[in-house]
Formats: structure tokens, sequence, C-alpha cells
């Protein structure tokens, strides 16, 4: 299967990001978490770039977060700085022009991590948004405990930190969790036209007007908490267990250890 790419294009003073490896539904290898930074970086250096957009190829899904049989077990060997290479940073932390993900599909996992690190949101119809890790005996480590408490309702983020269970889109929206739900050929174009609405707006008001209102919220205490718990929960033999009961379709057997 192929590993996959990050795929960086323009239209105007937008960047389009793409996560490209659609018929593993996106999962995100090691190599794609690179290109992916790379991306960011790329952008948020390139003077002519006013907003971003970051969606994932094909359309049943946006990203269902690490690759299994790749990222999940580096991961779980202790591997954790690939994910998080700063504790008291997650996704697109540094990154203060706008970014728009426009989600075509199922976004879990690290998927809905990245999203946490977004400022809109569109979807399709069919969109899920899930953190299924504690199912496998995971946590969710890249930020989810800390952003997604500040972004959605406490009882909507403790019903999907502590039950895995995806949310659908109308759901999602009525929570606040994106801004919009479009159909699906007209999701890109859509995402692309309020980037573009973004960019018109004065660069250095609207970069400034988004890193105040990130650093304001910005919690390096809280980060650093997570990822400490985290790698204690991902060396743990049940993180082990779970992701391979999931490749091997079975109930995991969890004891605790």
């Amino acid at each position: 299967m192929s590993s996959g790419q990050v795929t960086f294009d323009t239209d105007g003073p937008v960047a389009i990001i793409t996560l490209d490896r659609p018929q593993a539904l996106n999962a995100l290898t090691v190599d794609m978490l690179s290109q992916l930074a790379a991306a960011f970086g790329d952008a948020a250096a390139d003077d002519s770039i006013r907003a971003i957009v970051l969606t994932g190829a094909g359309e049943r899904a946006f990203c269902t977060g690490g690759d299994l049989a790749e990222l999940i077990p580096r991961l779980t060997a202790g591997e954790l700085s690939i994910l998080v290479p700063d504790a008291s940073k997650r996704f697109f932390s540094d990154i203060f022009k706008p970014i728009i993900a426009a989600v075509n599909g199922v976004c879990v996992g690290g998927g809905l991590e990245m999203l946490l690190g977004t400022d809109l949101r569109l979807a399709t119809p069919s969109a899920a948004f899930g953190l299924p890790e504690v199912r496998w005996g995971l946590i969710a480590g890249g930020g989810s405990h800390v952003r997604l408490p500040q972004q959605v309702p406490w009882a909507i983020a403790m019903q999907m930190l502590l039950t895995g269970e995806p949310i659908s889109a109308q759901r999602a929206h009525q929570a606040g969790l994106i801004n919009d739900i479009v159909e699906h050929e007209a999701l890109l174009a859509h995402a692309v036209g309020v980037a573009k609405a973004i960019s018109a707006n004065a660069p250095r008001a609207v970069q400034t007007a988004k890193e105040i209102a990130v650093r304001a919220l910005a919690n390096d205490a809280a980060f650093n908490l997570e990822y400490a718990f985290n790698k204690q929960v991902i060396t743990s033999d049940d993180a082990s267990e779970g992701p391979r009961a999931f490749t091997e379709k079975r109930t995991p057997h969890f004891t605790g250890k």
C-alpha cells in the first residue's frame, strides 16, 4: 500500500494542502507527518500566501488518524516525538495564517486532532467526527484533551473523549465544532472562497487577530500534562493490545496494564 503524500497547490493567495492517500482513508504515515509540517512551514513563510485550506483526497475521508501498520506501532513503542515533536505544542500551534478545513468525509483520531488546530471548518453531510482511541487502549494525545473542551460544550467533549463514539456532521454543526455543511461537489470551492474572502482583508491585522486568540487560549502546561500522561498510556500493554485487536478484527482484551 502506498505511503501517501501531502500535496501543496495554490489558488491566488490561498495555499491548498491535501492529505493524499485516499486508498487508506488518508491515514497518516510518518513520512506524511513530515510532509505536512513542511507544507505548513512553506505556507507560513510565503508572504504571498494569506490563508490555507486543508483537505483530504477522495470522497470517503478527511483523515482517519495514524496508520495502524506503521505510525501507531512506533508510537506504542515509545516514539511519541513523531507525533508531538514539542510537548508544549500541537498541530499548527505556530501557524498564524488562517486555516480553513474542508472535511470531505470521516474525520477521526489524528484527523480530528488536526481539525482542532484549524480556524474555520466546512464539512460534507456524510462527514463524521470522533476520537476512538479509548476503544483501542489509547488516548487522543494530540491536543484533544485541551482543545476539544475549549471548542465545544463540556458534555459533548467528554462524550467524544470517553465513549470513542463518533458524532455526525449535523451534531458537530449544532455543537459549534464546524461552521457549515456543504455538499461534496461544492466543498473545496466553498473553502477556497472563504479563504479568499479572508485574504482580501489586511494580512497583518488578520494574522495578528488569530495570533492573539491562539496565544490567549494556549496552555503549555496543559499540553505538557497531556504529553506526560499519554506517554504512560501509549507504552502500556493495553495500547499494544488495542491496535492489534483492531487489525485482527476482534474484541480487545484489556488488562489495565
